[in-house]
């Protein structure tokens, strides 16, 4: 069985059109066969897009890591006009990311392979991730944790993680050297900000 954080080039395509709506704003995205939420888009994703959107709208530099299809960031982009960078490290993602983007004119966006900040040298005023929770907590934690070498001063941390996929435990260990603060929870999920500064 393939998994959205692998690259299988023997995966047969089968392009999928979703659909999302915010405020009086229609999105599509294609969608396929490898990659998070093919079929729907994600609830928790929405949830963490959408607390996003109500709280911190006006950050203008955002990267989006692990962005699948491009929603979280898409979005992000044309909503608030920011610049955002959206990361994968599965190929097939970032194209399904870099066709979305071009359905939408005049937005500053670009998608481009990176496993976890590998190829990222710039800092942004917010990083927003719903992180791939079965690669595993390592992974997940390197991804949370490295988004502070990658931030603004007084930039944000955003994610969402479900209660039984950890969400506690993994808030206990960033809140040993951070104050992490939950933004919103809903079904199960939960969405956290946190400051880029040290208690």
């Amino acid at each position: 069985m393939s998994h959205y954080f692998e690259n299988d080039l023997n995966l047969k395509s089968e392009i999928k059109e979703l659909s999302y709506t915010y405020d009086s704003s229609f999105f599509t995205f294609y969608s396929d066969n490898g990659v998070f939420s093919k079929k729907a888009i994600d609830y928790g994703s929405k949830l963490l897009l959408e607390t996003y959107l109500k709280n911190d709208s006006d950050r203008r530099k955002v990267l989006d890591v692990g962005c699948g299809y491009g929603f979280i960031g898409i979005v992000i982009a044309v909503i608030n006009n920011s610049i955002v960078d959206m990361i994968d490290v599965n190929k097939r993602a970032v194209h399904l990311t870099n066709r979305n983007i071009k359905k939408y004119k005049n937005i500053e966006a670009h998608s481009f392979i990176s496993d976890a900040y590998e190829n990222i040298d710039t800092k942004y005023d917010v990083i927003i991730t719903n992180p791939p929770i079965r690669v595993g907590k390592n992974k997940v934690l390197e991804i949370l944790e490295g988004a502070f070498d990658h931030l603004n001063s007084e930039g944000y941390l955003y994610f969402v993680i479900r209660k039984d996929q950890g969400a506690l435990s993994i808030k206990k260990i960033l809140e040993s050297t951070r104050k992490v603060e939950l933004m919103n929870k809903d079904k199960g999920y939960f969405i956290f900000r946190i400051k880029n500064d040290k208690n």
